[in-house]
């Protein structure tokens, strides 16, 4: 098991070993393949709280941070519905590792909508390359969400940036630190921090009851020196229709998609296993009627949530090349729709393991009580109340919903 120390002692940006993926089969071939390889420790992770350096590795030298990178820049720029597709694989093996990379797409598309095209091709060489960014957003000195202390300074040679950060997913295992700054102007801009920048502090004092293995720290920056380059817009993101808001949601409905996936697949595999029938040889848990019918309604549950998360990729992907603000809304609508859905449906079929599975299912060492709090963690990153009251208001009144990145 790789050290801390040791992961930061290797140069992982410039690593000649990264592989770049080609199409949106061989994306889905090789997450499918890794997602199986990190299923068999996950458990042992989340009670140890072993921070996952090397599946991390593994993950950005597969090529797969490296997907949303336009063809033009030499990425595969494979559909959301893959990306998507992607996250739920991940994590249904392990929800932590399925949602660290999900603050760097989302810093990828926010480059891809903002950003000079020096800059682009400056910052997706090094993804292209193996590096992974992190994000440094949330703050909680502020009254909400929308307000935001940490601050920018325009200097000779670039800018200078003063802030501490909460809730940076990622960004323990990470080459770059995005960061949500305002200037003097109340303008807003994403700074892409180095790592190993002067004055940059990142701490592992995350303590989360689910999500353990994250790397949720906080980030501190006491004068932190940014060259221009590295630093794009980030308020143009919404001011304009972009992808940027529905595609950040979409890839937090795939990581409880993918969770709940496997919250019922570990139902069944528990309930076939299940106090044999003697003389029969058959489970007899198969056999209760009312077990039946839990775990019908959970599958049913689980399945809509697959196919909203794939209508509301597919609206994503349709608006893409000519982004307006309807189709924009429409499909912030749907993604919406499958938010809130995944939301209920997680947490439903996570429960419904442990209760399905009977008495064993409290026990620690099984490990099933990773799904549930997993689920119920991840779950409190936006009240999905707020989405159908969205949704409600459009279908209604056809108000248009707010475009930002929490909806």
């Amino acid at each position: 098991m790789t050290s801390y120390h040791e992961f930061w002692t290797q140069d992982h940006v410039q690593a000649p070993s990264a592989h770049v993926i080609r199409s949106d089969q061989e994306a889905l071939d090789i997450a499918h393949e890794l997602s199986q390889q990190f299923r068999k420790d996950a458990v042992a992770r989340d009670h140890e709280r072993r921070l996952p350096f090397d599946e991390i590795q593994k993950l950005s030298q597969s090529g797969l941070w490296a997907i949303t990178v336009p063809r033009q820049f030499g990425g595969a720029e494979v559909s959301y519905y893959t990306v998507a597709q992607v996250i739920a694989l991940l994590s249904g093996a392990d929800g932590s590792l399925g949602q660290i990379p999900q603050n760097h797409y989302y810093a990828l598309e926010v480059l891809r909508n903002t950003g000079t095209p020096e800059q682009q091709q400056h910052l997706y060489q090094e993804v292209l390359h193996g590096a992974r960014f992190g994000n440094a957003l949330a703050e909680f000195k502020t009254r909400n969400a929308a307000q935001k202390h940490s601050k920018i300074q325009a200097v000779d040679d670039g800018y200078i940036i003063q802030g501490e950060k909460f809730y940076c997913t990622g960004s323990l295992f990470a080459h770059r630190i995005p960061t949500l700054v305002k200037d003097e102007h109340e303008r807003e801009f994403l700074a892409f921090v180095p790592r190993h920048s002067q004055g940059l502090e990142i701490i592992d004092d995350w303590t989360g009851f689910g999500q353990r293995t994250t790397g949720s720290g906080s980030v501190k920056l006491d004068q932190v020196f940014v060259q221009a380059i590295d630093v794009i817009p980030f308020d143009e993101a919404f001011l304009q229709p972009t992808l940027v808001g529905p595609f950040a949601q979409l890839l937090h409905a795939a990581i409880e998609t993918g969770i709940a996936r496997a919250a019922f697949e570990e139902t069944k595999q528990r309930i076939r296993h299940a106090r044999p029938w003697i003389d029969a040889g058959v489970d007899s848990a198969t056999q209760d009627p009312l077990t039946l019918y839990e775990l019908g309604q959970v599958a049913v549950d689980v399945k809509a949530t697959e196919l909203l998360l794939k209508q509301a990729a597919s609206t994503i992907d349709a608006a893409k090349p000519q982004p307006t603000a309807d189709n924009i809304a429409t499909a912030s609508i749907e993604v919406a729709k499958v938010r809130a859905h995944s939301t209920e449906t997680a947490l439903k079929a996570a429960s419904k393991l442990i209760e399905l599975a009977g008495s064993r299912a409290s026990q620690r060492s099984d490990g099933l009580d990773i799904y549930w709090r997993n689920t119920r963690v991840h779950t409190l990153h936006d009240p999905s109340r707020w989405k159908y009251y969205f949704i409600g208001n459009y279908a209604l009144n056809r108000i248009l919903p707010p475009r930002r990145g929490t909806l």
